[in-house]
């Protein structure tokens, strides 16, 4: 019996990653071969980004997740349009992650061993919030048991090369998930619904 279940489980995730491709087929305009969907180049950015975050997800014991395609204007469109081609339950539930350099961190501090003291941070913020560094150096702060100054801690958006480095990821399309670096992530939430 289990072994047939780990036959199922195996067939259903070939079925979706199949499925997965044939969207990215679709969405990107490229001519559908339905008699192989395997076709797909493996250099394709997309998928491989796709696959892997999949892999890591499942990995993790998360097994109910989407990947959603936008068009490149998504950022131009209103927060409701944003929330209905992502099927969101509502705008707050919208959230972006940004890379942010820590610009007063001593000379010492170069990468991100220390999750409480690192020279960079991922923060995921709510669409409809705004942003305030100073919440975060607060928190940041608070987390180091006050031992290091708030004036250690000046939070800049990261320049994007320096983001796509540490990230793997191009603009507008960090997670925080599967990053190259293992970058402390914080949750920046002003509205809750």
């Amino acid at each position: 019996m289990e072994k047939t279940l780990a036959e199922l489980e195996r067939v259903q995730t070939q079925i979706l990653e199949r499925i997965s491709k044939l969207e990215l087929l679709l969405d990107l305009s490229t001519p559908l071969s339905i008699a192989d969907p395997d076709s797909v180049p493996s250099s394709n950015p997309i998928c491989d980004t796709e696959s892997r975050l999949s892999s890591i997800l499942r990995t993790n014991g998360v097994n109910d997740f989407s990947f959603k395609k936008v068009p490149a204007d998504y950022y131009d469109w209103p927060f409701e349009a944003r929330r209905d081609a992502l099927g969101a339950a509502s705008i707050d539930h919208l959230c972006k992650s940004i890379v942010l350099v820590n610009t007063q961190a001593p000379s010492n501090v170069i990468d991100c061993s220390d999750r409480n003291n690192s020279k960079y941070y991922v923060v995921v913020v709510q669409y409809t919030a705004r942003f305030n560094a100073e919440t975060v150096k607060n928190f940041l702060y608070l987390l180091n048991n006050s031992q290091i100054a708030k004036k250690k801690f000046n939070l800049r958006l990261a320049p994007e090369e320096t983001s796509v480095k540490l990230t793997g990821f191009e603009h507008n399309a960090v997670t925080c998930i599967g990053m190259k670096t293992d970058i402390p992530v914080r949750i920046h939430i002003l509205h809750c619904s």
